[in-house]
């Protein structure tokens, strides 16, 4: 610590007594010896079992990628910008079957509803997602036709 650094430190200590990690790091710092309560503090102290580490400045000085990224946009007003002639308004385009979102919870739904078509073309996609749980969805396809014949 520079001198100003430890007077200050010092004038923290006077203002408050019970900082205990302010009392070493000034103890550490000065060439003064220590006197029985700060070595007690010393080896009571959390921070006193934590060796210190060489710190590697020229590691600190490294840019990171996100870093670098941020860099380069500050520069300048960079962003994605379609290519000329596709600025297609998608806005009033109907979602087609295929992207429609599919839950076990629709299909029951539906079933609740009297919605037997709908809730068997769930229950396929989701046989056909979830391949592993085939047979339980063909049985409640099965329970739906079921419903339908009666």
């Amino acid at each position: 610590m520079a001198t100003n650094d430890l007077r200050s430190a010092t004038e923290l200590l006077k203002r408050y007594p019970w900082w205990s990690a302010q009392r070493l790091a000034i103890a550490r710092n000065s060439r003064e010896s220590w006197d029985e309560e700060t070595k007690l503090i010393a080896m009571l102290h959390p921070t006193a079992l934590i060796a210190p580490l060489d710190i590697d400045c020229e590691l600190l000085k490294q840019e990171s990628t996100d870093d670098i990224i941020d860099r380069f946009l500050k520069l300048d007003d960079y962003r994605i910008v379609a290519k000329d002639g596709s600025d297609e308004d998608l806005s009033g385009k109907e979602i087609e079957d295929e992207d429609e979102l599919v839950s076990e919870e629709i299909a029951e739904i539906y079933k609740n509803q009297g919605l037997y078509d709908q809730a068997i073309a769930t229950y396929r996609k989701l046989s056909l997602l979830n391949s592993e749980k085939s047979i339980y969805f063909a049985r409640l396809i099965e329970e739906i036709q079921d419903k339908q014949k009666k």
